[in-house]
C-alpha cells in the first residue's frame, strides 16, 4: 500500500483498449509530486463522448482509462500543491502549459502542449488521468474546485465537462447578461438541460429547446424551458442560439434561427459531418455572428460550479437526470450497452 493513501489499498482503474474490451485491473496508487495533486474518486459520470468512444464513433489514445467528470477527495499533495487533502473537488478536462503562444493569448483550450483528462494513454507520461477508477493524478497547475458541502457528487461531477462547456457557450455568445434575451438550445442532452438552466440564471426572458426524444423535452421544460418543440419552428428569431447536439440539420437551424445581431455557438460539432453552407449577405446584412468553441477555459469550471450549487442548479430533476450510482465492476457493461433512460450513468469506484 501507498503511504499517501494507507486506506485505500491498490488502486483500480477500468482499461479500455479498444471496442467493448474493458477490464478492470489494479494499479498502484501513485505518489504525487511537485505541485501534483492525489484524488481519491467519489463518484464518476458517464460523458456521451465515453460512450462514442467505446462505440467507435470517437477516436481516442487506448489503452488508456476514460472518464472526465468526476468529484473525488484530496488524499495527498505534493510539494506545492494548493490543494489541502480533505478538500472535495471537482477537476478541469484539460491541463494546460500556461506558457506557449496560444495560452498567452487566453486560449488554453488549445494549448500547444494540451493534455486532457481521461483522454490519455495507459502507457504516456498521465496514465492515471480518467476518472473511471479509484484514483485521478492531476498534474501541476491543474484546475481543480471546491465543491460545496450542500451539492451531491452526482451533481457535481457534471461541472467537469457538461456545465463547464455551457459556461463557455454562453460567453461565446455574450451571454453574461441574458435580459431580455431570446435563446435557442437545439439539444436536450446534459448540455442542453444545464444551459436551459443557465440561460433562465442569467435573465433569458424566453428559452426555447429543440429535441426530438419526448423525454428530453420534459426534462428541458422541468429545467425551465418556455417552449419545447421536436423540431424547429418555421421562423424563429433569436439573440442566442446554442447547438449542442452536432446534427448538421440543428447547425443549420441555430444559423437560420438568428434575429439581427444574434449570435450562434455550435459545441456539438466534435466530429467529422457533412458542409453547412451559409450566407454571406445575411450575415453581413444582419450583424449575425457564428463561432465555435470546444474545451473551455479555468473559470468556466469555477461558473459551472457555482451554477450547480445554486438553487437553480439544485432544482433541476436531477434524479431523472442521473442514473442510480453503479460500482466499477459494472461500468464495462454500461459502457457497451450505450445511452440508457438517464443522461448520465453514475459510477461510484
Amino acid at each position: 500500500m501507498s503511504r499517501t493513501d494507507p486506506a485505500a489499498g491498490p488502486a483500480r482503474v477500468l482499461l479500455w483498449r479498444g471496442g467493448d474490451d474493458l477490464e478492470v485491473l489494479p494499479a498502484p496508487v501513485p505518489e504525487p509530486g511537485p505541485g501534483q495533486t492525489l484524488v481519491r474518486v467519489r463518484a464518476a459520470a458517464v460523458c456521451g463522448s465515453d460512450l462514442h468512444t467505446v462505440a467507435g464513433r470517437r477516436p481516442a489514445p487506448c489503452p488508456g482509462v476514460l472518464g472526465h467528470e468526476g468529484v473525488g477527495e484530496v488524499v495527498a499533495a505534493g510539494p506545492g500543491s494548493p490543494h489541502r487533502r480533505g478538500a472535495r473537488v471537482v477537476w478541469s478536462v484539460i491541463s494546460a502549459c500556461g506558457d506557449c503562444d496560444r495560452c498567452r493569448r487566453g486560449l488554453t483550450a488549445k494549448c500547444r502542449s494540451l493534455r486532457k483528462a481521461g483522454h490519455e494513454p495507459w502507457s504516456g507520461p498521465w496514465p492515471m488521468s480518467g476518472s473511471f477508477a479509484t484514483h485521478v493524478l492531476l498534474p501541476a497547475g491543474h484546475r481543480a474546485v471546491l465543491v460545496p458541502e450542500h451539492v451531491p457528487d452526482a451533481v457535481a461531477a457534471t461541472a467537469a465537462c457538461a456545465g463547464a462547456t455551457v459556461m463557455a457557450a454562453l460567453e461565446a455568445g455574450g451571454g453574461a447578461d441574458l435580459a431580455d434575451r431570446r435563446v435557442l438550445v437545439l439539444g436536450a442532452g446534459m448540455l442542453g438541460v444545464l444551459a436551459v438552466c443557465a440561460a433562465r440564471a442569467r435573465g433569458a426572458c424566453d428559452v426555447l429547446v429543440v429535441d426530438p426524444s419526448p423525454a428530453r423535452r420534459d426534462l428541458a421544460r422541468a429545467a425551465g424551458a418556455a417552449a419545447v418543440a421536436a423540431s424547429p419552428p418555421s421562423a424563429p428569431r433569436v439573440d442566442l442560439a446554442l447547438e449542442l447536439s452536432g446534427a448538421p440539420a440543428a447547425v443549420r437551424s441555430a444559423i437560420d434561427a438568428l434575429d439581427i445581431g444574434g449570435t450562434a455557438v455550435l459545441a456539438g460539432s466534435v466530429r467529422p459531418g457533412p458542409e453547412v453552407g451559409l450566407d454571406p449577405e445575411s450575415l453581413v446584412r444582419g450583424w449575425r455572428t457564428v463561432t465555435g468553441i470546444h474545451n473551455y477555459a479555468p473559470h468556466h469550471l469555477d461558473e459551472a460550479m457555482a451554477l450547480l450549487a445554486s438553487p437553480a442548479g439544485l432544482a433541476l430533476p436531477w434524479e431523472r437526470i442521473a442514473g442510480a450510482p453503479i460500482p466499477l465492476a459494472d461500468a464495462p457493461a454500461a459502457l457497451i450497452a450505450g445511452p440508457g433512460p438517464h443522461l448520465r450513468t453514475i459510477i461510484v469506484p
